[in-house]
């Protein structure tokens, strides 16, 4: 029986994530599903590849080996995940306060600043 939870389960969580760190908009729920499928899709793929033994090569008909299929795929969804997680601000540096962002004034700067304008 598989240990991977559904794709739907996956959607929750990330949007009580999202919630949690108050960055969740309901206008995100699209990007979010696309999310949950990659995941699920990762998930599912993970555990295959850990039931066939970590098979990580495999041999081309000349007798070389080659990345195996499973592998390269992962590493395709690995990236996809990155990059959602990314735009979804569910990873520590997308969390980060750019450094473009307004900073906030002090008690002492803001009564300067009143005094000099």
């Amino acid at each position: 029986m598989s240990k991977v939870p559904s794709k739907e389960t996956i959607k929750r969580r990330t949007i009580k994530d999202m919630k949690d760190l108050g960055v969740h908009k309901p206008q995100y729920n699209r990007l979010i599903d696309a999310y949950s499928d990659i995941v699920h899709q990762y998930l599912l793929l993970t555990e295959k590849f850990e039931e066939e033994g970590y098979e990580y090569e495999s041999y081309t008909a000349a007798g070389g080996a080659k990345k195996s299929p499973i592998v390269a795929t992962l590493e395709s969804l690995r990236k996809d995940i990155l990059a959602y997680s990314d735009r979804l601000c569910l990873n520590p540096k997308s969390n980060e306060p750019s450094s473009n962002a307004p900073k906030k004034k002090t008690g002492l700067a803001e009564v300067l600043s009143s005094l000099g304008g």
